[in-house]
Parts: structure tokens; C-alpha cells; sequence
């Protein structure tokens, strides 16, 4: 597990994984728009080394992890200090109430589930506003270069990962939540080669795309319905005083 833990911190630390994990968040971010944010709670569950976690806190949440690997929670502690609550459990299995939290976030873990579903409907059980679940698309050029079987991809961790296709997640979401996803988009629809800063690449793999696309999906299911929470009008004149 400590390797684990040490592989995902170098992954995100090369040129690459630093590149895709800007597009990553800013798919993140672009998807839960709606969300409020001030004073609401959320749960990432299989929250690796606080990755994540540290982006929905610099976002405004109140954040929360789990993970059943105690190296990656670690990790995560080392990252996040007081800043989180972080649990060593199994989402399958999680040991909250119903509705403990706001939000809860599987951002690519159900590809490494044993039972996807059961996870998903435990992170619908427990959440009591929405939720963010981000997967890796089969339908992919990133598939292609590292989840496909290639005699060379063998041992390797993605290639061992079930990648959903779009019509899989969104069926999945429908039958273990009840709920069609409100929204769902992708980022990084060029191979892992293309995941730089030099143009015109930049400006393609960051671009937000329907989920046929890309990479990382992100799918947001609503529990409840969202109104603005600051209405914004518009003036033709300067609006007066009194």
C-alpha cells in the first residue's frame, strides 16, 4: 500500500500528470458550478492521498475522505492536516447515516470496485444533495494507450481498471440512484502524449467536452434541485438608490 501511495504522488508530480490534473479540475470545477459551497459538507470516497480533497477545499466545502487503504490516508493526513476528516473504511460499506453529508465524490475509483454499484449506492445513500463521479472513458484515445490489453500494458494498474463507456455510468447512476445525471462532460481527448502545455494541445485537452470526448468524465446526479443562490440582474440604466 505505501508503494501504492508513492506511485499516485509520483504520477501527479510528472509534466503529464500535472497537466492532466489542471484539466481535471477544471472539469471538476465546471460541472459542480451549481453546488453551493459555503458550510456544505462533502465526502470523497476512495479519496487516495487527498488530491482531490485539497481542490473541493480550496473550492469553499467543508471535505471529508475515506479510503480502505490506511497508507493512502496517510498520505492524504500529511497533505490536508486539520482540514479534513479522514476515515480508513469500505464504500461499500460506509459508517455514516443516511444523509450525513451534503455531497459525496467518487472521483475514479468504481474502476477499481469490486461491486461499482454497491459503492455508488452507498455514496447515494449517505449524500443528501448530490453527487460528482468521475471515470475513465473506454471510449477513449487514453484507453487506447493505457487501458486497452496490449501485450505491453500488462501488469500495468489502468489496464487492470474496468473504464466505463458514457451509456455504462449514466445506467449504473440511473438504476443504484434512481436519478439521471443533471449534467456530464469530459477534458484530455488526445493520448497521453498530447497532455502539455505547448499549443495547440493545451487548448484542446483542456477543452470541456460532451462525454464522448474525453479522457475523465464527470458526471453530476442531483439529489435535489438548485436555484441561484444570487440572482444576477441586468440594468439597462444605472440602477438608483432608494
Amino acid at each position: 500500500m505505501d508503494w501504492d501511495a508513492s506511485r499516485y504522488e509520483q504520477w501527479f508530480a510528472t509534466p503529464g500528470g500535472r497537466f492532466a490534473l489542471g484539466a481535471e479540475r477544471h472539469l471538476l470545477d465546471s460541472v459542480v458550478a451549481e453546488w453551493p459551497r459555503r458550510n456544505q459538507r462533502v465526502l470523497e470516497i476512495g479519496c487516495g492521498t487527498g488530491i482531490f480533497q485539497h481542490i473541493l477545499f480550496d473550492d469553499g466545502f467543508s471535505v471529508a475522505g475515506l479510503d480502505k487503504s490506511p497508507a493512502m490516508i496517510a498520505a492524504a493526513r500529511r497533505r490536508l492536516g486539520s482540514d479534513a476528516e479522514l476515515y480508513v473504511g469500505d464504500g461499500s460499506a460506509l459508517p455514516f447515516a443516511d444523509n450525513e453529508y451534503d455531497f459525496c465524490v467518487l472521483w475514479t475509483v468504481l474502476e477499481f470496485c469490486d461491486d461499482p454499484g454497491k459503492v455508488l449506492a452507498e455514496a447515494a445513500r449517505v449524500a443528501a444533495k448530490g453527487l460528482l463521479i468521475g471515470f475513465l472513458n473506454r471510449h477513449s484515445a487514453y484507453w487506447l494507450s493505457r487501458g486497452c490489453p496490449w501485450p505491453w500494458c500488462q501488469g500495468h494498474l489502468l489496464a487492470k481498471a474496468r473504464w466505463f463507456t458514457w451509456p455504462e455510468m449514466r445506467a449504473l447512476a440511473l438504476i443504484h440512484t434512481g436519478k439521471t445525471p443533471a449534467r456530464t462532460r469530459s477534458v484530455l481527448p488526445g493520448p497521453p502524449c498530447t497532455w502539455k502545455n505547448a499549443q495547440p494541445w493545451k487548448f484542446a485537452n483542456n477543452l470541456v467536452l460532451p462525454p464522448m470526448f474525453g479522457a475523465i468524465c464527470a458526471m453530476r446526479i442531483d439529489l435535489v434541485d438548485y436555484q441561484p443562490l444570487t440572482p444576477i440582474y441586468s440594468w439597462s440604466t444605472e440602477p438608483g438608490i432608494g
